[in-house]
């Protein structure tokens, strides 16, 4: 008996020990995340590639956000659409427009609030159309962000009216069939460069363009925003059976 006992006495102290062992192990801390401020992840518009005296916009809608850069070689467009932006012109207003594989339209200022039944893409602001700026080196390449028009002979464009490139791949025959065309009547010194050309194979675009309407931008993130939205269920006129509506800030 008394070496039974002896024993649960050993026992109940060694356990004892360890327990208090298990209590007093020292804990391995977790790391701490810590933030250094030359290496943290800044916002993604942050990241893109834009020269440093270039304005970025961003454009939301339901589909997802695009942000964009405004080309200084075309202060016109880019001032007029700082301008409107700044003043919040285009929130609440719709794209228009849409056409699968072409181009996404948007900025009628009489598409906020439209009936569902409404024609929209007449629409303008009070003032002058905005003279072309027609650069060489800007073309209608996927994601190129232009100024919508009427026909005008002048070719100006509409001081608010707006669209984004679709388009579709367009290999060297097809582009040269377009350039061979005359469809750059204001610009008959206009040549393609193989940096273009191999643009136009890559991602795409709508060539056709080159010369006649301003391109004063272009879409740095989202472009499969672009391809959602040019995918849209339209109705006739080319309008989105489910209003797609845009949001536009500026960035910097």
């Amino acid at each position: 008996m008394k070496v039974k006992l002896r024993l649960m006495i050993c026992f109940y102290l060694l356990a004892g020990s360890i327990a208090i062992s298990a209590q007093t192990l020292p804990v391995k801390k977790a790391k701490v995340a810590t933030t250094n401020t030359l290496t943290a992840k800044k916002p993604v518009h942050k990241k893109l590639f834009v020269p440093e005296n270039e304005k970025m916009v961003e454009i939301t809608t339901d589909y997802g956000i695009m942000i964009a850069r405004l080309y200084n070689q075309t202060p016109l467009h880019r001032d007029n659409f700082l301008k409107l932006v700044k003043n919040g012109v285009y929130d609440s207003l719709l794209f228009h427009r849409v056409i699968k594989n072409f181009m996404i339209q948007g900025g009628d200022p009489e598409s906020k609030n439209a009936s569902e039944s409404a024609v929209i893409g007449g629409g303008a602001l009070p003032g002058d159309r905005i003279p072309a700026e027609f650069r060489n080196q800007l073309i209608h390449k996927k994601g190129a962000l232009a100024a919508a028009r009427d026909g005008n002979p002048a070719k100006a464009s509409s001081n608010c009216q707006f669209y984004i490139v679709e388009g579709k791949k367009v290999d060297s025959a097809e582009l040269m069939s377009v350039y061979n065309s005359a469809v750059h009547p204001n610009n008959p010194a206009f040549q393609y460069s193989k940096s273009q050309m191999e643009i136009y194979n890559r991602i795409g675009g709508s060539p056709f363009l080159d010369q006649n309407y301003t391109v004063f931008g272009e879409v740095i993130s989202g472009l499969d925003v672009i391809d959602k939205i040019a995918s849209a269920e339209t109705k006739p006129g080319d309008r989105p059976v489910k209003n797609i509506i845009m949001k536009i800030r500026l960035l910097n």
